[in-house]
């Protein structure tokens, strides 16, 4: 909070409502799905509904509002009793209708900022018990992907080993999925993104697994490729390029770089097999409270990387009616290099 507050005369604000759930928990504590965060130089103030009155008495350490009516309404009449005239908002967080009511509602002597990533700027860099929290995840992801793969056969859907992959994560302490877990078969592997569905898995087939936990909030995720039957060379030989691209990535992760020095470092490696082409997306991303967070490993990022931050190096390689390929672990990076934290190996796993 302190540290928030700090920026506040370079904004020209007085105060900053927090309006991202997951900014309101790293700040506050508060793990509820309704509130705003009212944060000025001289403290903060949490406003939610009556159902979480109990919760945030137990969760939050700031002034606590409790409001039987639209908590916009709540704040501006905060902001007004405060004289605030300059309050900043979160410009990508707040809803349109929300900042419409709010205009209305506040005195006229008060004028709303937009405000950038500023609470997620302070995310990027994790302490010590967030780390550890990561950790816990990550090894709770691997834990429930270890135990559904040895119970894999032809004739599984991807719905049943998402399902599965899911109920284990729980079983090993996570809360739920950080996201929703991708599993696709076959030439589905060539969708980053698939969705799982009603197929079977037939022999001589690909498996994709993109998976991560959340537990106490905090986020991990990992992406590992199988195969059930004997894999042809072009196979063996397009895993092995995006595996070299994955390590020659992990290579370059250390504090002082630039994201894009180490998307740039997996490119390298399959643009010499032909594969950079095949490469749709960014080699990774922060995260944390959220299993998106800045920096984006992408071509044009210059966030320079410091300890403490916990991203993930992804790069992949997809090829319409044949399949797709990609590695991925959770990773932090610290002074000298970076520390990979998914425990699970990413040799080529055969069925």
């Amino acid at each position: 909070m302190s540290r928030l507050s700090e920026f506040f005369p370079e904004l020209k604000i007085d105060a900053l409502l927090v309006s991202g759930l997951s900014n309101i928990r790293y700040l506050s504590g508060f793990t509820g799905d309704n509130a705003l965060l009212l944060v000025t130089a001289g403290g903060e103030a949490l406003f939610t509904d009556p159902r979480y009155e109990i919760q945030a008495a137990a969760e939050c350490r700031c002034a606590i509002k409790i409001s039987k009516g639209p908590l916009i309404a709540a704040v501006a009449k905060a902001v007004a009793r405060k004289k605030l005239k300059h309050l900043g908002f979160e410009k990508a967080r707040l809803t349109y209708a929300s900042y419409q009511a709010l205009k209305e509602a506040l005195p006229l002597a008060s004028s709303l900022k937009p405000v950038g990533p500023l609470v997620e700027t302070l995310r990027m860099k994790k302490n010590d018990g967030e780390i550890d929290l990561i950790r816990r995840s990550v090894e709770a992801n691997s834990l429930a992907f270890d135990s559904v793969i040895k119970r894999i056969r032809a004739g599984v859907t991807e719905n049943d080993v998402a399902a599965e992959l899911e109920y284990q994560m729980r079983r090993h302490g996570a809360q739920k999925p950080a996201f929703e877990t991708i599993v696709a078969f076959g030439p589905r592997t060539a969708l980053p993104h698939a969705q799982p569905t009603a197929q079977r898995l037939e022999t001589n087939q690909l498996l994709l697994i993109d998976m991560g936990a959340s537990r106490a909030g905090y986020a991990s995720d990992m992406t590992r490729v199988l195969f059930l039957g004997k894999p042809e060379s072009k196979l063996r030989q397009m895993y092995r390029a995006v595996l070299d691209a994955q390590l020659a990535a992990i290579s370059a992760v250390r504090a002082g770089i630039t994201a894009d020095r180490v998307d740039a470092a997996a490119r390298k490696v399959l643009k010499i097999s032909g594969l950079e082409k095949k490469f749709v997306h960014s080699t990774g991303h922060g995260l944390g409270l959220e299993i998106h967070e800045p920096p984006r490993l992408g071509r044009k990022d210059k966030t320079l990387l410091e300890a403490g931050m916990a991203i993930t190096i992804e790069p992949g390689a997809y090829i319409e009616n044949y399949g797709g390929i990609r590695i991925e672990d959770t990773v932090l990076v610290t002074q000298s290099g970076c520390e990979v934290l998914t425990p699970t190996s990413k040799e080529l796993m055969l069925l």
